[in-house]
C-alpha cells in the first residue's frame, strides 16, 4: 500500500494531508470530499444527494455498503461507488477550555 492509498492519524491527531478514496477510510472518520471521479451523470447525481466537493461527511460504517452522514442524513452507497469519491481527513475541532 503506497502513501497515497491511505490516511493515517497519529496520537496527537496531526494528519497527513493525503487524498484517498472514501472506501479506504475507517468508520467514524470525518472527511472532506475533494473530487468526484465518476462519470458526469453519476457525479451529478452524487452532488444532488449531498456528496459535493468541499462537503464534510462522516463515515458511519464501511462494511459491504458505505453509510455516511451527509447533511444530517444517513446515505448508503456501494463500496465501488465510494471508491470514486476522493476525500481528505478533517481534524475535529475541540473547543478551548474556558478559564
Amino acid at each position: 500500500m503506497s502513501a497515497m492509498d491511505r490516511v493515517e492519524f497519529n496520537e496527537s491527531e496531526n494528519r497527513l494531508c493525503m487524498v484517498c478514496p472514501l472506501n479506504r477510510i475507517k468508520a467514524g472518520a470525518a472527511v472532506r470530499i475533494r473530487q468526484l471521479c465518476a462519470a458526469p451523470e453519476i457525479s451529478h447525481r452524487l452532488r444532488e444527494i449531498g456528496f459535493c466537493e468541499d462537503q464534510i461527511i462522516k463515515l458511519i460504517t464501511s462494511q459491504a455498503n458505505i453509510i455516511c452522514l451527509v447533511c444530517n442524513a444517513r446515505l448508503a452507497i456501494s463500496s465501488q461507488l465510494a471508491g470514486l469519491i476522493m476525500v481528505e481527513p478533517v481534524r475535529q475541532l475541540v473547543p478551548a477550555p474556558v478559564h
